[in-house]
Protein backbone atom coordinates (compact mmCIF):
# COMPACT_ATOMS: atom_id res chain seq x y z
CA UNK A 1 0.00 0.00 0.00
CA UNK A 2 1.24 3.90 -0.74
CA UNK A 3 3.39 5.42 1.84
CA UNK A 4 1.40 8.37 2.52
CA UNK A 5 3.78 10.41 4.42
CA UNK A 6 5.35 12.09 1.71
CA UNK A 7 2.03 13.83 0.38
CA UNK A 8 0.66 14.66 4.18
CA UNK A 9 4.26 16.42 4.45
CA UNK A 10 3.71 18.05 1.47
CA UNK A 11 -0.13 19.03 2.25
CA UNK A 12 1.16 20.55 6.08
CA UNK A 13 3.75 22.58 3.86
CA UNK A 14 1.19 23.38 1.64
CA UNK A 15 -1.37 24.43 4.80
CA UNK A 16 1.57 26.96 5.88
CA UNK A 17 1.50 29.01 2.86
CA UNK A 18 -1.11 31.37 3.67
CA UNK A 19 0.06 31.91 7.53
CA UNK A 20 3.18 33.16 6.04
CA UNK A 21 5.65 31.25 8.24
CA UNK A 22 8.61 29.76 7.07
CA UNK A 23 8.46 26.54 9.30
CA UNK A 24 6.31 24.82 12.14
CA UNK A 25 7.14 22.87 15.45
CA UNK A 26 4.52 20.50 16.09
CA UNK A 27 4.71 18.72 19.30
CA UNK A 28 1.51 17.12 19.08
CA UNK A 29 2.28 13.00 19.37
CA UNK A 30 -0.13 12.05 17.52
CA UNK A 31 -0.09 14.75 14.98
CA UNK A 32 4.23 13.10 14.49
CA UNK A 33 3.35 10.14 14.36
CA UNK A 34 0.76 11.16 11.48
CA UNK A 35 3.51 12.68 9.71
CA UNK A 36 6.33 10.67 10.55
CA UNK A 37 5.38 7.51 12.14
CA UNK A 38 7.39 8.12 14.63
CA UNK A 39 5.14 6.20 18.31
CA UNK A 40 7.48 6.83 20.61
CA UNK A 41 6.74 9.65 23.66
CA UNK A 42 9.38 12.27 23.22
CA UNK A 43 9.41 14.31 20.06
CA UNK A 44 9.90 17.55 18.35
CA UNK A 45 9.22 17.72 14.73
CA UNK A 46 9.83 20.91 12.78
CA UNK A 47 8.57 20.94 9.38
CA UNK A 48 10.68 23.64 6.71
CA UNK A 49 8.46 25.27 4.12
CA UNK A 50 11.62 24.56 1.89
CA UNK A 51 13.88 21.89 3.36
CA UNK A 52 13.82 18.60 4.82
CA UNK A 53 11.79 17.81 8.18
CA UNK A 54 13.80 17.29 11.33
CA UNK A 55 12.62 14.85 14.01
CA UNK A 56 14.16 15.30 17.49
CA UNK A 57 13.75 12.49 20.38
CA UNK A 58 15.84 10.98 23.24
CA UNK A 59 18.43 8.21 23.62
CA UNK A 60 15.38 6.16 24.47
CA UNK A 61 14.09 6.04 21.11
CA UNK A 62 17.88 5.41 19.17
CA UNK A 63 16.84 2.37 17.17
CA UNK A 64 13.02 2.97 17.02
CA UNK A 65 13.09 6.12 15.35
CA UNK A 66 15.24 5.23 12.55
CA UNK A 67 12.78 2.09 12.06
CA UNK A 68 9.57 3.80 12.03
CA UNK A 69 10.49 6.88 10.33
CA UNK A 70 13.05 6.08 7.43
CA UNK A 71 13.85 8.75 5.02
CA UNK A 72 10.60 11.00 5.67
CA UNK A 73 12.62 13.04 8.21
CA UNK A 74 16.29 13.59 9.24
CA UNK A 75 16.40 12.21 12.51
CA UNK A 76 18.23 14.05 15.61
CA UNK A 77 18.87 11.68 19.00
CA UNK A 78 19.44 14.06 21.85
CA UNK A 79 21.58 13.37 24.57
CA UNK A 80 20.16 15.58 27.19
CA UNK A 81 17.04 17.91 26.06
CA UNK A 82 14.71 17.88 23.05
CA UNK A 83 14.68 21.71 23.65
CA UNK A 84 18.66 21.93 23.47
CA UNK A 85 18.66 20.48 20.08
CA UNK A 86 15.25 22.21 19.05
CA UNK A 87 17.23 25.54 19.84
CA UNK A 88 20.65 24.54 18.04
CA UNK A 89 18.69 23.65 15.00
CA UNK A 90 17.33 26.70 14.77
CA UNK A 91 20.60 28.85 15.64
CA UNK A 92 21.98 26.42 12.86
CA UNK A 93 19.16 26.92 9.87
CA UNK A 94 20.29 28.69 6.92
CA UNK A 95 16.61 30.79 6.32
CA UNK A 96 13.22 31.41 7.70
CA UNK A 97 12.33 34.06 10.58
CA UNK A 98 9.11 33.22 11.27
CA UNK A 99 7.69 29.46 12.41
CA UNK A 100 4.38 28.60 13.47
CA UNK A 101 3.37 26.58 16.43
CA UNK A 102 0.23 24.49 17.81
CA UNK A 103 -0.85 26.70 20.74
CA UNK A 104 -3.42 24.06 21.81
CA UNK A 105 -0.76 22.00 22.63
CA UNK A 106 1.77 23.85 23.67
CA UNK A 107 2.65 24.30 27.72
CA UNK A 108 3.28 27.79 29.39
CA UNK A 109 6.68 26.54 30.19
CA UNK A 110 7.34 24.91 26.85
CA UNK A 111 6.30 28.88 25.41
CA UNK A 112 8.44 30.29 27.87
CA UNK A 113 11.15 27.65 26.40
CA UNK A 114 10.49 28.72 22.75
CA UNK A 115 11.15 32.70 23.58
CA UNK A 116 14.04 32.12 25.40
CA UNK A 117 15.48 30.00 22.46
CA UNK A 118 14.30 32.02 19.12
CA UNK A 119 16.66 34.38 18.72
CA UNK A 120 16.32 35.34 15.25
CA UNK A 121 12.90 33.56 14.80
CA UNK A 122 9.52 34.76 15.61
CA UNK A 123 7.43 32.28 16.93
CA UNK A 124 3.18 32.74 15.91
CA UNK A 125 0.66 30.61 17.76
CA UNK A 126 -1.70 28.60 15.35
CA UNK A 127 -4.73 25.94 15.73
CA UNK A 128 -5.54 22.72 14.14
CA UNK A 129 -3.47 22.94 11.14
CA UNK A 130 -2.53 19.35 11.15
CA UNK A 131 -6.04 18.38 13.19
CA UNK A 132 -7.15 19.46 10.25
CA UNK A 133 -5.61 17.01 7.44
CA UNK A 134 -6.12 14.25 9.66
CA UNK A 135 -9.81 14.73 9.61
CA UNK A 136 -9.76 12.93 6.06
CA UNK A 137 -8.84 9.47 6.57
CA UNK A 138 -6.67 7.72 3.77
CA UNK A 139 -7.21 3.57 2.63
CA UNK A 140 -4.80 2.77 4.85
CA UNK A 141 -5.84 4.95 7.87
CA UNK A 142 -9.41 3.51 7.20
CA UNK A 143 -7.96 0.43 6.96
CA UNK A 144 -6.35 0.24 10.53
CA UNK A 145 -9.70 1.66 11.76
CA UNK A 146 -11.72 -0.87 10.48
CA UNK A 147 -9.61 -3.62 12.13
CA UNK A 148 -9.34 -2.06 15.60
CA UNK A 149 -13.42 -2.07 15.10
CA UNK A 150 -12.89 -6.12 14.39
CA UNK A 151 -10.58 -6.77 17.28
CA UNK A 152 -13.29 -4.51 19.92
CA UNK A 153 -16.71 -5.94 18.94
CA UNK A 154 -14.73 -9.66 18.60
CA UNK A 155 -13.91 -8.80 22.44
CA UNK A 156 -17.11 -7.53 23.75
CA UNK A 157 -18.58 -10.83 21.94
CA UNK A 158 -16.38 -12.92 24.10
CA UNK A 159 -16.77 -10.76 27.62
CA UNK A 160 -20.37 -11.09 27.45
CA UNK A 161 -20.89 -14.67 27.52
CA UNK A 162 -18.84 -14.60 30.62
CA UNK A 163 -20.93 -11.68 32.40
CA UNK A 164 -22.91 -12.57 35.04
CA UNK A 165 -24.61 -11.05 38.36
CA UNK A 166 -22.54 -10.29 41.09
CA UNK A 167 -19.54 -9.43 39.30
CA UNK A 168 -18.23 -6.25 39.76
CA UNK A 169 -18.14 -3.30 37.25
CA UNK A 170 -14.19 -3.68 37.48
CA UNK A 171 -14.07 -7.21 37.07
CA UNK A 172 -16.09 -6.85 34.19
CA UNK A 173 -13.50 -4.47 32.58
CA UNK A 174 -10.77 -6.89 33.54
CA UNK A 175 -12.52 -9.66 31.57
CA UNK A 176 -12.79 -7.01 28.68
CA UNK A 177 -9.35 -5.87 28.74
CA UNK A 178 -8.03 -9.27 28.79
CA UNK A 179 -9.69 -10.25 25.94
CA UNK A 180 -8.76 -6.95 23.33
CA UNK A 181 -4.91 -7.52 24.23
CA UNK A 182 -6.17 -11.11 23.40
CA UNK A 183 -7.11 -10.34 19.92
CA UNK A 184 -4.68 -8.19 19.44
CA UNK A 185 -5.43 -4.38 20.55
CA UNK A 186 -1.98 -2.21 21.23
CA UNK A 187 -3.67 -0.86 23.83
CA UNK A 188 -7.22 0.60 25.45
CA UNK A 189 -7.51 4.26 23.67
CA UNK A 190 -9.55 5.24 27.02
CA UNK A 191 -10.29 4.00 30.08
CA UNK A 192 -12.85 1.57 29.85
CA UNK A 193 -16.40 2.69 31.26
CA UNK A 194 -18.33 0.09 32.59
CA UNK A 195 -21.31 1.30 34.60
CA UNK A 196 -23.80 -0.64 35.98
CA UNK A 197 -28.08 0.76 37.70
CA UNK A 198 -27.96 3.56 38.73
CA UNK A 199 -24.21 4.51 37.43
CA UNK A 200 -25.20 3.84 33.88
CA UNK A 201 -27.17 7.41 34.05
CA UNK A 202 -23.17 8.84 34.44
CA UNK A 203 -21.89 9.45 30.39
CA UNK A 204 -18.21 9.01 31.79
CA UNK A 205 -17.84 6.95 34.89
CA UNK A 206 -15.31 4.65 35.91
CA UNK A 207 -15.54 0.93 36.15
CA UNK A 208 -16.43 0.91 40.02
CA UNK A 209 -16.63 -2.06 42.61
CA UNK A 210 -20.12 -1.93 42.37
CA UNK A 211 -21.39 -5.44 41.98
CA UNK A 212 -24.06 -6.10 39.13
CA UNK A 213 -27.57 -6.44 39.99
CA UNK A 214 -30.65 -8.19 38.17
CA UNK A 215 -32.94 -5.86 36.01
CA UNK A 216 -31.17 -3.34 35.46
CA UNK A 217 -28.86 -1.95 32.80
CA UNK A 218 -25.50 -2.68 32.51
CA UNK A 219 -23.07 -0.07 29.84
CA UNK A 220 -20.14 -0.53 28.27
CA UNK A 221 -18.17 1.89 25.99
CA UNK A 222 -14.64 0.95 25.16
CA UNK A 223 -12.35 0.77 22.28
CA UNK A 224 -9.47 -0.67 20.50
CA UNK A 225 -6.23 0.29 18.89
CA UNK A 226 -4.32 -1.23 15.93
CA UNK A 227 -1.47 0.63 14.07
CA UNK A 228 -1.78 3.24 16.57
CA UNK A 229 -6.19 3.63 15.12
CA UNK A 230 -8.65 3.71 17.62
CA UNK A 231 -12.33 2.46 17.64
CA UNK A 232 -14.95 3.66 20.04
CA UNK A 233 -18.17 1.60 20.65
CA UNK A 234 -21.12 1.91 23.25
CA UNK A 235 -23.46 -0.97 23.97
CA UNK A 236 -25.84 -0.91 27.00
CA UNK A 237 -27.12 -4.36 27.97
CA UNK A 238 -29.73 -5.47 30.36
CA UNK A 239 -28.66 -8.15 33.11
CA UNK A 240 -31.33 -11.40 33.48
CA UNK A 241 -34.26 -9.53 32.73
CA UNK A 242 -36.23 -6.21 31.45
CA UNK A 243 -38.84 -4.15 32.44
CA UNK A 244 -41.36 -2.17 30.06
CA UNK A 245 -39.44 1.68 31.11
CA UNK A 246 -36.20 -0.28 30.25
CA UNK A 247 -37.41 -1.51 26.30
CA UNK A 248 -38.57 1.85 26.06
CA UNK A 249 -35.77 3.94 26.66
CA UNK A 250 -33.14 1.34 24.70
CA UNK A 251 -35.60 1.48 21.74
CA UNK A 252 -35.50 5.15 21.17
CA UNK A 253 -31.81 5.31 21.94
CA UNK A 254 -31.77 3.02 19.34
CA UNK A 255 -33.67 4.47 16.48
CA UNK A 256 -31.65 7.45 17.56
CA UNK A 257 -28.51 5.80 16.84
CA UNK A 258 -29.47 4.09 13.55
CA UNK A 259 -31.18 7.48 12.00
CA UNK A 260 -28.38 9.00 12.73
CA UNK A 261 -25.62 6.96 11.40
CA UNK A 262 -28.20 6.07 8.15
CA UNK A 263 -28.50 9.78 7.71
CA UNK A 264 -25.48 11.63 8.40
CA UNK A 265 -23.28 12.97 5.35
CA UNK A 266 -20.18 14.39 4.42
CA UNK A 267 -20.43 17.99 3.52
CA UNK A 268 -23.48 18.24 6.51
CA UNK A 269 -22.66 20.86 9.24
CA UNK A 270 -22.00 19.03 12.32
CA UNK A 271 -24.96 20.72 14.33
CA UNK A 272 -27.30 18.98 11.34
CA UNK A 273 -25.81 15.40 11.95
CA UNK A 274 -26.35 16.21 15.87
CA UNK A 275 -29.98 17.30 15.22
CA UNK A 276 -31.07 13.75 13.53
CA UNK A 277 -30.46 12.31 16.85
CA UNK A 278 -31.65 14.56 19.08
CA UNK A 279 -34.52 15.60 17.21
CA UNK A 280 -35.95 12.30 17.38
CA UNK A 281 -35.25 12.11 20.95
CA UNK A 282 -36.68 15.36 22.50
CA UNK A 283 -39.76 14.24 20.15
CA UNK A 284 -40.35 11.24 22.75
CA UNK A 285 -39.94 13.54 25.78
CA UNK A 286 -36.34 12.80 26.71
CA UNK A 287 -34.27 16.01 24.85
CA UNK A 288 -33.19 17.10 28.55
CA UNK A 289 -31.83 13.41 29.75
CA UNK A 290 -29.68 13.51 25.83
CA UNK A 291 -27.26 16.09 27.42
CA UNK A 292 -23.84 15.68 25.30
CA UNK A 293 -22.85 16.19 21.69
CA UNK A 294 -23.85 13.68 19.14
CA UNK A 295 -20.25 11.98 18.20
CA UNK A 296 -16.40 13.19 17.62
CA UNK A 297 -14.40 12.14 14.91
CA UNK A 298 -11.78 9.12 15.82
CA UNK A 299 -8.62 8.06 14.51
CA UNK A 300 -5.00 8.40 15.86
CA UNK A 301 -7.05 9.69 18.74
CA UNK A 302 -10.16 8.49 20.38
CA UNK A 303 -11.34 12.30 20.37
CA UNK A 304 -10.72 14.76 16.92
CA UNK A 305 -12.31 16.29 14.64
CA UNK A 306 -14.66 16.93 13.23
CA UNK A 307 -16.89 17.34 15.92
CA UNK A 308 -21.19 16.76 15.81
CA UNK A 309 -22.53 18.94 18.35
CA UNK A 310 -25.03 21.53 18.34
CA UNK A 311 -22.71 24.29 18.04
CA UNK A 312 -20.44 22.46 15.74
CA UNK A 313 -21.12 24.51 11.91
CA UNK A 314 -18.02 23.24 10.12
CA UNK A 315 -19.36 20.58 7.47
CA UNK A 316 -18.39 17.57 8.35
CA UNK A 317 -15.84 16.60 5.88
CA UNK A 318 -15.50 13.30 3.15
CA UNK A 319 -13.19 10.68 4.73
CA UNK A 320 -13.88 11.47 8.19
CA UNK A 321 -14.38 8.67 10.44
CA UNK A 322 -17.19 9.86 13.55
CA UNK A 323 -18.36 8.19 16.13
CA UNK A 324 -22.44 8.23 16.55
CA UNK A 325 -23.40 8.72 19.79
CA UNK A 326 -26.92 9.63 21.37
CA UNK A 327 -27.25 8.74 24.69
CA UNK A 328 -30.81 8.96 27.57
CA UNK A 329 -29.59 9.28 30.98
CA UNK A 330 -32.08 9.34 33.82
CA UNK A 331 -30.35 10.18 37.65
CA UNK A 332 -30.96 7.70 40.25
CA UNK A 333 -32.12 4.67 37.32
CA UNK A 334 -29.94 4.42 35.03
CA UNK A 335 -29.30 5.45 31.21
CA UNK A 336 -28.69 4.00 27.38
CA UNK A 337 -26.24 5.16 24.94
CA UNK A 338 -25.54 3.09 21.58
CA UNK A 339 -22.42 3.85 19.60
CA UNK A 340 -21.37 2.97 16.42
CA UNK A 341 -18.58 4.72 14.26
CA UNK A 342 -19.18 5.68 10.99
CA UNK A 343 -16.99 6.12 7.79
CA UNK A 344 -18.38 9.03 5.66
CA UNK A 345 -17.65 8.07 1.94
CA UNK A 346 -18.30 10.47 -0.90
CA UNK A 347 -21.30 7.98 -1.44
CA UNK A 348 -23.13 7.79 1.43
CA UNK A 349 -21.79 6.48 5.43
CA UNK A 350 -20.36 3.29 5.74
CA UNK A 351 -21.23 1.92 9.13
CA UNK A 352 -18.07 0.41 10.18
CA UNK A 353 -19.45 -1.40 13.52
CA UNK A 354 -22.31 -4.09 13.18
CA UNK A 355 -22.79 -5.75 16.55
CA UNK A 356 -26.25 -5.72 17.41
CA UNK A 357 -28.08 -3.05 19.01
CA UNK A 358 -30.72 -4.96 20.22
CA UNK A 359 -31.34 -4.62 24.04
CA UNK A 360 -29.53 -8.14 24.78
CA UNK A 361 -30.11 -10.04 28.49
CA UNK A 362 -27.04 -11.41 29.79
CA UNK A 363 -25.46 -12.45 32.70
Amino acid sequence: MEDRRPHRLAALRAALAPLDVDAMLVTSLPSVRYLTGFSGSAALLVVFADAPSVLITDFRYAVQVVDEVGAHATVRVEPTSLWSGLRDLLAGATAGSRIAFESAHTLFSDYERMVELAGRWTWRGTVGVVEALRERKDPGELRLIREAVRIAEAALERTIREVRVGQTERQVAGILEHHLRDLGSDATPFETIVASGERAALPHARASTRVLQANEFLLIDFGATHGGYCSDITRTFALKSVNPEMQQVHDIVREATLSASAGVRAGMRGRDADAIARDYIEARGYGALFGHSLGHGIGLEVHEGPRLARTADAPLPPGAVVTVEPGIYKPGWGGVRIEDDVFLADDGPDVLTSFPRELMVIG
